[in-house]
C-alpha cells in the first residue's frame, strides 16, 4: 500500500487490515523533500496504531533532472520514481498487489502521476469501489480514524509554478510559510512560491480573518524567507497552479 498518512491512504490501510488482518498488509511511505516531516511522523503513528508493517523508503526526487525542471509532466516522473521504490519493497515482501489511495474525485484534474501508476500496474481500490472523497471520509469516520476530516494535501512541489526549478530551499520556504499559517489557525491553506513573492490562498470565507492578522502573517511569512506577501482574493483552490495549463496539459 502506497501510504502517505492522508485520509485516503489511511482509510484504505485500515480497511485492508480489517479484512485481511494487519499481518498481511505492508504500508510503504516515501520519505522525500516534497513532503513535510510532520506527515511522515503522522504516517508512522497511524501505521503503529493499526498494527500494520510500515516501511519507509528514501526517494531522492531532487536528484532527478526531469523532476527538478518542474515541467507539467513533473508528477509523472516523480510518481514513477517513488512507485519503483515501492514496487521493490512489494517484491521483496512477496506482496500480491501494489495499491494506492486514489479516489474517484482524483480523476478529473491534471494528474500525470496516475499514468505512471497505471503503467506499473498499481490498482486503485477506492476507484474500483466507486468511492469519492465524501465516501472515503464517511468510511474513515466509521472506522474511527482521527484523520477523517483532515484537509486534503498535496506535495510541496504543487506550490511552485511550472518551469520554476525545484530546490530544497524553495520547498523548505514553502513548508515554513505554511507552518506559520497553521499556527495562526488556518487549517486549509496554501502558500504559492513566486520567487520573492508568497501568494497565500485560504478559503474565501476566511479572507477577512487573515486580514485581521495581517501583521502577524506578514512577519511570519517574511521570517520563512519571502520578501513580499500577497493574498489571493480568489481564495483557496486545490491545484490552482494547473490553471495555466491548456487542454493538452501544457503551459498556455
Amino acid at each position: 500500500m502506497a501510504f502517505s498518512g492522508g485520509v485516503d491512504s489511511s482509510t484504505l490501510v485500515a480497511a485492508a487490515a480489517a479484512v485481511l488482518g494487519p499481518e498481511r498488509v505492508v504500508a510503504v511511505t516515501a520519505s522525500s523533500p516534497m513532503y513535510c516531516a510532520e506527515e511522515l511522523a503522522a504516517a508512522r503513528e497511524l501505521a503503529a496504531g493499526l498494527g500494520v508493517r510500515h516501511v519507509v523508503v528514501e526517494a531522492d526526487v531532487l536528484g532527478e533532472a526531469r523532476i527538478t525542471v518542474n515541467g507539467p509532466d513533473r508528477c509523472y516522473h516523480c510518481k514513477g520514481l517513488i512507485l519503483e521504490r515501492l514496487r521493490a519493497v512489494a517484491e521483496v515482501r512477496g506482496c500480491a498487489a501494489l495499491i494506492d489511495g486514489v479516489n474517484r474525485d482524483d480523476l478529473g484534474d491534471h494528474r500525470p502521476g496516475l499514468r505512471a501508476a497505471e503503467e506499473r500496474g498499481v490498482r486503485h481500490p477506492l476507484v474500483e469501489a466507486g468511492m469519492g472523497k465524501a465516501d472515503v471520509r464517511a468510511l474513515a469516520r466509521e472506522l474511527g480514524l482521527d484523520v477523517w476530516d483532515r484537509p486534503a494535501n498535496a506535495c510541496l512541489a504543487t506550490r511552485v509554478p511550472y518551469g520554476e526549478p525545484l530546490t530544497h530551499e524553495t520547498l523548505t520556504k514553502v513548508a515554513a510559510a505554511e507552518a506559520v499559517l497553521g499556527r495562526l489557525g488556518f487549517v486549509e491553506c496554501r502558500v504559492r512560491h513566486h520567487g520573492a513573492v508568497a501568494r497565500i490562498e485560504v478559503p474565501a470565507d476566511e479572507l477577512e480573518t487573515l486580514l485581521a492578522m495581517r501583521e502577524a502573517v506578514v512577519a511570519g511569512i517574511r521570517d520563512a524567507g519571502f520578501t513580499y506577501v500577497a493574498l489571493d482574493l480568489a481564495g483557496f483552490r486545490s491545484g490552482s497552479m494547473n490553471e495555466v495549463l491548456d487542454e493538452r496539459g501544457e503551459v498556455d
